[in-house]
């Protein structure tokens, strides 16, 4: 067990970034876990899963915007997913941006979508940053603090 966390701690920040590059919520969490133990960095992990969701999610919206006949012929199968998505984002406009960061399944498919609409580039940068920022800081801290306090609790 020991040697699984040593490991963790060696390669959990190249884990974190990949991570986080598709969403990484888990991953976080995990970190967060493990910075309470000791084995990583709290600040760095949130850090690096910060910049990696907000590349992520820009390059996403970049991708779809610069190739929507491309990206149309995927989604073709996620007529669901694409109604509900359009739903969060005509009901709450530019909050989309931050309230994608927390549910699963529609996550990757928010910036893709805006990328393909008309919206505007730079709006969405400056909008993921900060909802990145919040992500990270929220995700990161509470599993950090959560795991302390239940260690506490139990220990």
């Amino acid at each position: 067990m020991e040697n699984i966390l040593e490991n963790l701690s060696i390669y959990g920040y190249l884990i974190l970034a990949f991570y986080s590059f598709g969403g990484g919520m888990l991953a976080l969490a995990g970190a967060g876990i493990l910075s309470s133990m000791g084995k990583m960095d709290i600040t760095l992990s949130i850090a690096i899963a910060t910049l990696f969701n907000f590349i992520g999610d820009s390059v996403l919206f970049w991708f779809a915007q610069t190739n929507k006949k491309d990206v149309m012929r995927y989604l073709t199968k996620h007529k669901r997913k694409i109604a509900y998505t359009n739903l969060i984002m005509r009901k709450y406009g530019d909050l989309a941006v931050f309230i994608q960061k927390y549910i699963y399944g529609v996550k990757t498919l928010v910036p893709i979508i805006m990328g393909m609409s008309k919206f505007d580039l730079k709006r969405f940068m400056v909008l993921n940053l900060f909802a990145s920022i919040v992500w990270g800081l929220v995700v990161g801290l509470l599993s950090f603090y959560f795991s302390t306090a239940v260690r506490e609790f139990f220990g």
